[in-house]
């Protein structure tokens, strides 16, 4: 079921800036508003349809997205997705559910998937196609028809504070690989992919949540490596690609790539030769919205070229009618032509027909514990500590995730089987676990400590690694944090990654 988005119509047929002012002004507000209504994808807080966004979709709001914050239960969350979607059959229902360390569907309890590093560790594209089938699964019988994934940054810089661990890896051929194949198993499924974050998020050191962060790098290195997965994706038929907040001055000196008509059009649609759905990332971010506000970035995005823009997960409706009210204001004043919005609500609507909600096709599957088990990287010191005969003991050292992670459960806690370090017997071999373990995080003082105290202990990295750990599992969502401790301490009880409870 890989469907093709239908070539642009309107697009193609240049309109001369005075036509387009007199068609905007011959257009009542009302009729502007649906138009702009069918670019915007809000989130919402609390865990009902609030009533503005029932307004909304009756009047055209062309999708909704879920974040983990609308959770309190898997009943609840089907509730949810039952009265959005019975407010509109036809409406793109979206969120982010990359499986790994970014989920949406299990932020209460960690994701059944691995995620894209340990699937690019274990570098067979089936089992990355059938774990995307399988989130497809999942999506679909919710009611989900579009995917904010697969990430298809290639993590360059080790150091990277948002993607890490989401990327399929440092390689750019081998992700270009697996960002196809998650791809045709996600939309084979039924449910749109949305390949992001364009053209390339993975050589940074900033957070776009919170800066604007810069690749400056030469046009043959972006051909070569950030965009390769970008071009595999469109060659899979990706529905959609997402935007990335950065600055890329070999591509527009000027403009963050979401703003950028050298970006999105000269580059994405004319070079790269992509018809689909140009989604953005939340506008609500620092990098896209901390100088103008959000009214104003959602304007510069859709006169960039961009399609559906991601409000973010705490709009409201004041928010929302401001931005409704700031587009139209454009549209009127010429600083928005009529003739983009209208081919980016049509983009966004043929999205939605492409892929309607769809039933479960129950081909996917998850890699099994002893192929993450297998993905991890063990040091020589990580296996003479698996060959001690001590008992073992798993601490978890706080480590903060980035936002786009969350406050989702990870690790030896994730599964109940984190001992506190006051708990620990004095004879016990230890297994010190955390995450992003850059020079400064804690966990490096305290291995030093606990071994001039004579234990035996090594370090765990769950993320991307930086050097100095011992072991690393390139993830810590739930199906890994089992299979990590199946591994250190195949004794203890603990849940296993469908949140049961094994021996």
């Amino acid at each position: 079921m890989n469907r093709s988005i239908p070539a642009t119509e309107a697009a193609a047929a240049p309109v001369s800036d005075a036509a387009s002012m007199s068609e905007s002004h011959s257009m009542s507000d009302a009729g502007l508003r649906v138009l702009a209504a069918g670019t915007l994808m809000p989130g919402f807080t609390g865990t009902t349809m609030p009533a503005w966004v029932g307004s909304a979709l009756d009047a055209g709001l062309g999708s909704v997205c879920i974040y983990g914050t609308n959770l309190t239960s898997p009943a609840q969350l089907a509730e949810l997705m039952g009265q959005l979607r019975a407010a509109s059959p036809s409406v793109l229902l979206t969120l982010d559910e990359e499986g790994g360390d970014v989920t949406r569907l299990h932020y209460l309890t960690g994701s059944n998937q691995p995620g894209n590093a340990v699937l690019g560790r274990i570098n067979d594209p089936a089992t990355t196609a059938a774990s995307a089938a399988a989130i497809a699964d999942e999506l679909a019988a919710l009611g989900f028809n579009l995917n904010l994934a697969p990430d298809a940054d290639v993590n360059s810089n080790p150091g990277n504070p948002v993607i890490g661990v989401r990327s399929f890896g440092a390689d750019a051929p081998l992700v270009a690989e697996h960002t196809a194949a998650w791809v045709a198993g996600l939309q084979e499924a039924g449910v749109a992919a949305c390949a992001k974050h364009f053209p390339g998020h993975g050589d940074t050191a900033t957070d776009s949540h919170l800066a604007l962060p810069t690749i400056d790098v030469d046009l043959e290195t972006l051909r070569d490596r950030e965009l390769a997965p970008f071009a595999a994706a469109i060659a899979a038929g990706t529905a959609s690609i997402m935007t990335s907040h950065i600055m890329v001055p070999a591509l527009d000196a000027q403009n963050p790539a979401t703003f950028s008509r050298a970006v999105l059009g000269e580059l994405l649609r004319d070079s790269m030769g992509f018809e689909g759905a140009v989604i953005t990332d939340a506008l609500d971010m620092a990098g896209a919205c901390a100088i103008t506000g959000i009214e104003v970035a959602a304007v510069r995005a859709l006169a960039a070229g961009a399609d559906l823009l991601c409000l973010g997960s705490e709009t409201s409706a004041e928010r929302y009618e401001d931005i409704l009210d700031t587009i139209v204001a454009a549209v009127r004043a010429g600083d928005l032509p009529l003739a983009r919005l209208r081919d980016a609500a049509r983009r966004t609507a043929e999205l939605a027909a492409a892929y309607p909600p769809a039933a479960p096709t129950g081909t996917g599957q998850a890699p099994d514990a002893a192929a993450i088990t297998a993905a991890f990287d063990l040091s020589p010191a990580a296996h003479e500590w698996l060959a001690d005969p001590a008992a073992p003991a798993l601490v978890q050292v706080d480590s903060e995730a980035n936002m786009a992670v969350g406050h989702v459960p990870w690790g030896a806690a994730a599964v109940g089987a984190h001992t506190d370090l006051d708990a620990v017997d004095r004879h016990a071999k230890i297994a010190l676990i955390g995450r992003g373990l850059d020079a400064g995080h804690p966990v490096r003082k305290l291995a030093e400590e606990l071994r001039s105290d004579g234990q035996r202990v090594i370090v765990v990295e769950c993320g991307w690694p930086r050097g100095g750990a011992d072991l690393v599992t390139f993830g810590a969502s739930l199906t890994v944090s089992a299979a990590l401790v199946g591994l250190l301490a195949p004794r203890s009880a603990t849940r296993d990654s469908t949140g049961g409870t094994r021996a």
